[in-house]
């Protein structure tokens, strides 16, 4: 499984620019990996971990923006088309390790 966090946070503010760099630095320290900008991703062993991880998005966020959730099966993930300019690659790999916490 996979979770998927986009969002789009105000950093017009030097406030919120901290709380925009805080809630990005909490998601990587959680395992998500950035894919754009404000559009990073998580490989969860199953639905209880990607939920687990969800809550944890849930706790961190910020007081203003928006935030949004999509949870995908890796075989809906590993029908992701990315394109670069001309030239396209396959979407990021399962990783093959398993996390031990």
């Amino acid at each position: 499984m996979w979770v998927l966090v986009f969002f789009d946070l105000p950093t017009e503010t030097r406030a919120q620019r901290t709380e925009y760099r805080r809630f990005r630095e909490k998601l990587l320290q959680d395992g998500f990996v950035m894919l754009q900008y404000s559009v990073y991703a998580r490989s969860c062993a199953n639905f209880e971990d990607a939920e687990k991880h969800g809550a944890r998005v849930e706790r961190m966020l910020p007081p203003e923006g928006e935030v949004r959730m999509l949870t995908l099966t890796s075989q809906q993930y590993a029908r992701m088309r990315c394109f670069f300019g001309e030239i396209s690659r396959p979407p990021e790999q399962k990783p093959l390790q398993l996390e031990f916490f």
